[in-house]
């Protein structure tokens, strides 16, 4: 309080609103998805380039499939995570041409080694990220709820988020939204992981030859399935240009 009880007041730029969007930033990239607030610095740009790489490596090896599904079963389902190497794997155990715990284990491992991404993600960038995957109203709603979620429930979410129905890459988020810490989400997405690969090894052991028959029978046709997608792959974008060239027949003018 200066002399004479008067009070000085020194004026104040207003407060930058880190929700806006910069030119540069909307110009470059779509708003939905920028899933961080304000001028992104280098952890925002490690992590989208981390999921960039993700899907860049996930395209490299899709021509590899077919070739690893009966010749190395183990090391596709620790590539992939997808389950029908693990089923495959399981078949070739059964007749003694793989370890069945190594199958379930790399299977398992192959379905959780990029989700700590996604729980980063919610950790970072909060309702952001889930954003990307639905509407701003919904994901704020998702947030709202997911702060106020019993934690014991958000175990169990992110327990059973291999469950076909339930958006995995949500619930992951989710879990880094709320404050679970990594090595409770790590062990909760391993167990489910486990649990899920467990069930579909225990399929194609049962199956046992007539799984791996089948098995063979694509690895027989790999080369000609792996062309054939190449193929359409460069053509489609051909074929649609040509149509889109193509003048439309226009037709005969009716007079009255």
């Amino acid at each position: 309080m200066p002399k004479g009880g008067v009070m000085s007041t020194v004026a104040t730029p207003p407060a930058r609103d880190s929700r806006r969007p910069s030119r540069v930033r909307s110009a470059l990239w779509p708003a939905r998805y920028v899933p961080w607030s304000g001028r992104a610095d280098r952890i925002d740009v490690v992590l989208m380039g981390a999921f960039l790489g993700v899907v860049a490596f996930g395209l490299a090896i899709r021509p590899l499939k077919p070739f690893l599904l009966a010749s190395h079963p183990e090391l596709l389902g620790l590539l992939t995570g997808d389950l029908i190497p693990i089923g495959a794997g399981a078949a070739f155990a059964r007749v003694g041409d793989a370890s069945l715990w190594l199958v379930i284990v790399t299977g398992a491992v192959g379905m959780v080694k990029f989700d700590w991404l996604m729980w980063w993600a919610g950790r970072r960038w909060g309702v952001g990220i889930i954003r990307m995957f639905t509407t701003p109203e919904r994901a704020q709603h998702a947030a709202d709820r997911a702060t106020a979620l019993d934690p014991r429930i958000l175990r169990l979410l992110v327990a059973v988020s291999f469950l076909p129905g339930i958006p995995s890459p949500v619930a992951h988020a989710t879990a880094g939204l709320a404050g679970m810490r990594l090595r409770t989400f790590l062990l909760l997405d391993l167990v489910g992981a486990l649990v899920m690969t467990g069930l579909v090894a225990g399929l194609g052991y049962g199956l046992g030859q007539r799984a791996v028959d089948v098995v063979l029978m694509i690895d027989r046709y790999a080369t000609l399935v792996t062309l054939t997608l190449i193929s359409l792959t460069l053509l489609l974008p051909m074929v649609k240009r040509w149509i889109t060239r193509v003048p439309r027949s226009r037709p005969p003018w009716r007079g009255r």
